[in-house]
């Protein structure tokens, strides 16, 4: 994160000097879009931290944790794959339930079906691109996203 942070305040810093006048347009575009959706991230981390307080850590660990097995994997991807969540909300909303105990193959998996798959939005794209496209395509990706926790699970175990 340190690095992160390093790299920025040089980009900034050579953005500067190139050119001040767009960089403190950036800089202020940029915040500006932060204020408009540090709201829902703000609602949503709310949300989560409600549920995840009502709900015991045994339960998550349960149905999301490393003795959940194969079937963590699947509920997993079935939540990814029919919530409509933006990566920017998902992200924070991972780091909150890792801490909970939920295993990294399993965040890998909800958020690569959150990602790719869009079980809510495949009516609009059977309308333009027809049955077969939205079926395989989401299928296709649901599949990938075991795999990937799959992947994942034996190179996090190494």
């Amino acid at each position: 994160m340190k690095l992160l942070v390093v790299i920025a305040v040089i980009a900034i810093l050579v953005s500067i000097f190139t050119d001040p006048k767009k960089t403190w347009l950036g800089i202020k575009k940029g915040f500006l879009m932060f204020l408009k959706i540090a709201p829902a991230i703000l609602a949503v981390l709310i949300m989560v931290s409600v549920v995840l307080y009502m709900l015991p850590n045994e339960i998550i660990i349960k149905y999301l944790g490393e003795e959940a097995g194969f079937s963590g994997y699947v509920f997993a991807a079935i939540a990814g794959s029919v919530a409509l969540i933006p990566g920017f909300i998902a992200y924070p909303m991972s780091g909150i339930l890792v801490k909970s105990g939920v295993s990294y193959p399993v965040i890998a998996v909800f958020i690569t079906t959150l990602m790719m798959v869009g079980f809510l939005t495949m009516p609009i794209e059977m309308k333009y691109f027809g049955k077969k496209v939205p079926l395989i395509r989401n299928g296709l990706y649901f599949i990938a996203a075991l795999l990937i926790g799959g992947l994942i699970g034996i190179f996090y175990s190494l």
